[in-house]
């Protein structure tokens, strides 16, 4: 085992330094608040990349 310094990681949310280690049951969040904040923003689908659309929504070409 060594005795490293534990990683210092900016939270994905709010950009708060934040321990990366397993004592940080929200990480790499800084807090419950910001890994709930991100999973509601993943499911409203505001992390959505746009797409070109498939073959079936392309008008036809004939």
């Amino acid at each position: 085992m060594t005795d490293s310094a534990p990683l210092i990681v900016p939270c994905p949310r709010c950009q708060t330094p934040t321990e990366f280690a397993r004592s940080n049951p929200w990480r790499p969040f800084c807090s419950e608040r910001c890994k709930s904040g991100d999973l509601g923003a993943w499911a409203s689908g505001e992390y959505a990349l746009p797409a070109p659309p498939d073959d079936e929504d392309a008008p036809d070409a004939d």
